[in-house]
């Protein structure tokens, strides 16, 4: 067994982890409850369990380092979570301390949507390109932006929320305080909440719009174009930001992509010169859930790497 590192994503109701090869071959993978309710104490001690777990179950090799995708906002240099709505008790919690102090190993924290993005550009859709951006879809909506191979973090960890680009002035209220943010406009949440405007049921979910949408309701698709347009907007603003080669999508919306993606992409031709003049794609992400237990997992590996390379530079 050569080099390998673990890879965890922190999800809403699992928490999952798995061993992955420095060439990006998964090795070994378990699932387990994620417990909340207990404190950010216990969740750590099966996240330390997890690990451990999966060490034993690799057995020989070389462990580079855990990485730890966190849905929320993290101080990187400290490896402390400082917002995580969905996480009670974590906000402030010494994550990174605590689970080194179990196993003595490296310990790297990510935003899980940065997670992702890196993922998909190690081993998904983006392997072959080193500047990206992933919009994930879901509950709300995030992203990450990769320059250079490295995740682009901002001056204190939020840079790439692309969810609170505001796409309509007078758009609907965002919880953020702004109004007429993207995720209130193409999330699978925002989706759900038009349909129970449309009378499409009290109980209507994304995956239920898109179910009318396929059985020809034409009111249903007319969900999916105003999503296609908010989308486009904001694409092409990232377009007419960034010029990179490759802009990618991922969440549970995406089987409605042939409902959405014909209006995104008028709007994208409509609204970026630079889109007309480049070569630029806009993609389906290909890892679906797993893309950012492969971000983490990489995270370590280009850690390591990275301080290979200084220490070389030194020499």
């Amino acid at each position: 067994m050569g080099v390998y590192s673990i890879g965890v994503d922190l999800g809403g109701t699992n928490l999952r982890a798995a061993a992955v090869g420095s060439n990006g071959q998964l090795l070994h993978r378990i699932s387990v409850p994620a417990v909340y309710s207990a404190g950010p104490e216990h969740v750590v001690g099966d996240i330390v369990g997890a690990i451990r777990s999966l060490r034993a179950e690799v057995g020989s090799g070389t462990l580079r380092g855990v990485g730890i995708g966190v849905p929320g906002f993290i101080d990187i240099d400290n490896g402390i979570v400082i917002g995580a709505a969905n996480l009670p008790g974590f906000e402030g919690f010494p994550v990174r301390t605590e689970i080194q102090r179990s196993l003595g190993t490296t310990i790297i924290l990510e935003n899980d949507a940065n997670a992702a993005a890196l993922g998909e550009m190690w081993i998904g859709a983006g392997k072959n390109v080193k500047d990206l951006i992933l919009i994930t879809l879901g509950t709300g909506i995030g992203g990450g932006i990769v320059v250079d191979g490295k995740i682009l973090h901002g001056v204190h960890g939020m840079a790439g929320e692309i969810g609170h680009m505001t796409i309509f002035p007078d758009g609907n209220p965002c919880g953020c305080g702004n109004c007429g943010c993207l995720e209130k406009h193409a999330s699978a949440t925002a989706i759900a909440a038009i349909g129970r405007m449309m009378h499409f049921g009290p109980d209507i979910t994304s995956a239920g719009v898109h179910k009318l949408a396929l059985e020809g309701n034409e009111r249903a698709k007319l969900v999916f174009v105003s999503v296609g347009r908010a989308l486009g907007i904001a694409i092409a603003n990232l377009i007419n930001l960034f010029n990179f080669p490759l802009y990618l999508l991922s969440g549970g919306p995406l089987p409605a992509w042939d409902f959405f993606a014909p209006t995104m992409m008028e709007e994208v031709c409509k609204r970026s010169f630079t889109f007309q003049r480049s070569q630029a794609r806009i993609e389906r992400a290909v890892l679906g859930a797993d893309a950012g237990l492969f971000g983490a997992a990489y995270l370590p590996l280009q850690h390591n790497s990275m301080q290979e390379i200084a220490i070389s530079a030194v020499r």
